[in-house]
């Protein structure tokens, strides 16, 4: 109880100790109200949940170089309910209007684009971020190149182990490319992500992305199409997940939405080697938002893992997020 207690007070306390030195504070908060619906549940569980929290510090030295800090307190590995975790510590330049660096503690570029077009990572990860295929951030370096008014391009180098974890002693590094391409109310990336074997570069995991996001009027449609070859640098194990996402928009403050994950296995002999973490996902709910910072949703998540025989589970849920 005492811990809980200490952290409401640093959350609360943390904006105004940063304005004082100038720079600009942000906060983010998630947290939800679940209830296991599922026909097949006869003790169905339920419970109110703070999921994660966010808090930073960034400031702008000048119009080239700016820098940002942001600590993840969440649930870790040990089960520690309310742990913080450096997430983000980067250094920006902007060497000109068309580039852009980024270096240290970094979001990654694997997942961003699918995760702004889906808009309700409160509510779910993408489907990369959700399944582990990429780390969110990590220690490395970025760079976004503007080809034109319609074209960008962007590079990423990373010691590939994630925010939470050090380099390994092998000194691999996971590498990246995407091509983005704008044009009115469409689109779209092509992105390749390649993490080496530490054996042979014939066991060279490969992640391929092509993403797309359209939005006209009152309607945003977006999807994704993900491919990972030699999945955990294992020859011939591959990976494809696909995510399709709606957002229909009624007024400035309410908006009806969807989505639907499918990830499957195969290998070689064309089995189905990793049938429990294969499976679908369907999120259908309503968003409001409350005020500048304050959002919420009613939704049900309904998913079944790839077992044979397995069973389906739906969960109603009430997400807010808070942030400033």
């Amino acid at each position: 109880m005492k811990k809980i207690i200490y952290f409401l007070i640093f959350t609360i306390s943390f904006p105004s100790i940063l304005m004082a030195q100038g720079g600009k504070p942000h906060v983010k908060i998630f947290s939800n109200f679940n209830y296991d619906i599922s026909n097949n549940n006869s003790d169905n569980y339920k419970a109110f949940e703070i999921k994660r929290s966010y808090l930073g510090y960034s400031y702008n030295f000048d119009e080239s170089f700016s820098t940002k800090v942001t600590f993840n307190v969440g649930k870790n590995s040990a089960g520690s309910s309310y742990t913080a975790f450096l997430k983000i510590a980067s250094l920006t330049w902007k060497a000109n209007d068309n580039t852009t660096l980024n270096f240290g503690m970094i979001p990654t570029k694997n997942f961003k684009f699918m995760e702004n077009a889906w808009g309700k990572r409160y509510i779910y990860k993408s489907l990369q971020e959700e399944n582990k295929w990429a780390n969110d951030e990590d220690l490395g370096l970025t760079l976004d190149y503007k080809l034109s008014d319609n074209l960008s391009l962007d590079f990423q180098v990373l010691n590939g182990e994630g925010y939470k974890n050090l380099q390994s002693a092998d000194g691999l590094m996971r590498s990246g490319a995407g091509l983005i391409y704008k044009q009115g109310n469409y689109s779209l990336r092509a992105s390749t992500d390649y993490f080496p074997s530490e054996f042979d570069s014939l066991y060279d995991q490969v992640i391929t992305t092509l993403a797309g996001v359209m939005k006209m009027n009152s309607v945003t449609i977006g999807g994704e199409y993900n491919i990972m070859d030699n999945t955990g640098n294992i020859l011939d194990n591959t990976k494809i997940g696909i995510s399709i996402y709606g957002n229909y928009k009624i007024d400035d403050n309410l908006s009806l939405f969807g989505r639907y994950d499918k990830i499957t296995s195969e290998d070689a002999e064309e089995n189905k080697w990793d049938r429990s973490n294969d499976g679908r996902l369907t999120i259908v709910g309503v968003e409001r938002k409350m005020n500048k910072g304050v959002t919420l949703s009613l939704n049900v998540q309904t998913s079944k893992d790839g077992q044979r025989n397995s069973e389906e589970s739906s969960i109603f849920y009430l997400n807010i997020e808070c942030k400033f």
